[in-house]
């Protein structure tokens, strides 16, 4: 759970950064923005395999507690992405 709280506020971090670059429309939001994203994508698969690998009772936890985060960050980026588009 730990390792998961890190890698989100990873994730948190690199999106907060990319959206300012991209909301400034500074020469670094592209690269910032794929940072984001893998940031991302790390937190997801770390989180798909603490769900599956570890006790039932334990993955239940998790999905709840995190989760819900993930899809709010994951909202985040996608929206953050078409706002790029837009421009």
């Amino acid at each position: 759970m730990e390792n998961l709280n890190d890698l989100y506020a990873t994730a948190r971090d690199e999106f907060e950064i990319a959206a300012e670059e991209t909301e400034k429309k500074t020469v670094y939001a592209a690269d910032d923005r794929e940072a984001a994203q893998e940031a991302l994508q790390t937190l997801k698969d770390a989180f798909e395999k603490a769900v599956k690998e570890g006790d039932p009772e334990v993955g239940k936890e998790i999905q709840s507690r995190v989760g819900q985060r993930i899809r709010e960050l994951e909202n985040a980026v996608k929206a953050m992405e078409e706002m790029a588009m837009e421009d």
